[in-house]
């Protein structure tokens, strides 16, 4: 079963259950799906579908940051209750410790030195990263890369 068709078949479950919050956050994420696939002209593959839901856990993570420093934790709320919900259909995210060792591995490879370097790093940490199949925060490997560089 690909992921796109768990999400179909959880909303279907979540519809029958009356649980509104998990129906609405379903929804979402099925249209974005959809409205991805009518822009490919096709169906979208497992890691495709993946990317997607990265980046509405994404906007989910900014919404819910913009909506606590403005005291509007009802939404902040919300927001989270989306968020982690999404978060169950990725794949686990790499450990910090993972982070740390593939930028150094990325360090020694590129031979960077100083902040001026740290496209070349982060390119290489990520690309190392990614090949695991796990879901990666850009944010997270770019402070490691800042941290292992002197920044």
């Amino acid at each position: 079963m690909t992921l796109a068709e768990r999400i179909t078949q959880d909303l279907t479950a979540a519809m029958k259950a009356k649980d509104a919050a998990r129906t609405s956050a379903l929804r979402m994420a099925k249209a974005a799906i959809m409205n991805k696939e009518i822009d490919k002209k096709g169906a979208l593959d497992d890691a495709e579908t993946a990317r997607l839901l990265q980046g509405l856990v994404k906007q989910r993570e900014d919404a819910a940051e913009q909506y606590a420093k403005a005291g509007r934790t009802d939404l902040a709320e919300k927001e989270g209750a989306e968020l982690s919900l999404l978060k169950a259909y990725l794949p686990a995210e790499v450990s910090d410790a993972e982070i740390a060792a593939a930028v150094d591995k990325a360090v020694a490879e590129t031979q960077a030195s100083s902040l001026k370097d740290m496209g070349k790093a982060m390119k290489a940490a990520l690309a190392a990263l990614q090949a695991s199949g796990r879901a990666v925060d850009g944010k997270r490997v770019n402070e490691a890369v800042k941290k292992k560089l002197g920044g």
